[in-house]
């Protein structure tokens, strides 16, 4: 997809949107750096803010403090998250940095009995923790508006060898003190 200049601007209307898109994919994958420098993924489970909280800029992961994720999260903190949806063509990616958290409020807040499956102890076993992520940047890519708008897009791609899907690319920068907005149409 070709990209178009990139113009800053200040929306919360484009952080909300970011949401509702996150939380309507139940796994995401997490990319960390390993030992030997190779980036690995793996299938995590986002937790919700308890109690209709509102997202904040960080994201919450239960894991093991001995597991894989966390051990590569010690070394190098800096992560990536994907989000997908091909059913209704959402795509998100955020970047951030993460760390080992065991503030015994907060997964007590996120806790839920089906996490038992991969914490048969519960909210007392002693490798429990969370991840705590602080977005940096979130991007993502919707789709033009109806399924016949798409298929007449990949359609004119295939006759004439141009990629223009149509639809929108965001790019949203993460500060402390407000979200950045870079609209990016491609």
């Amino acid at each position: 997809m070709p990209n178009r200049p990139i113009s800053e601007v200040h929306s919360e209307t484009e952080l909300d949107k970011l949401i509702p898109m996150i939380e309507g994919v139940k796994f995401a994958m997490i990319t960390t750096t390993g030992p030997d420098g190779a980036l690995r993924s793996r299938p995590i489970t986002t937790q919700r803010p308890p109690h209709g909280g509102s997202f904040d800029g960080t994201l919450w992961f239960f894991t093991g403090s001995h597991t894989a994720v966390a051990t590569d999260v010690r070394r190098s903190p800096q992560v990536n998250l994907s989000y997908a949806e091909p059913s209704d063509s959402r795509y998100i990616s955020i970047s951030g940095t993460a760390e080992i958290s065991r503030d015994r409020q907060q997964m007590a807040d996120r806790w839920k009995d089906l996490y038992k499956a991969w914490f048969p102890m519960g909210l007392e076993d002693p490798d429990i923790c969370l991840l705590r992520i602080t977005v940096a940047t979130a991007e993502y890519w919707e789709p033009p508006s109806g399924k016949m708008i798409q298929l007449l897009g990949i359609l004119k791609a295939a006759a004439t060898g141009e990629l223009s899907l149509g639809g929108t690319h965001q790019v949203v920068e993460f500060s402390s003190a407000r979200a950045k907005v870079k609209p990016n149409h491609s």
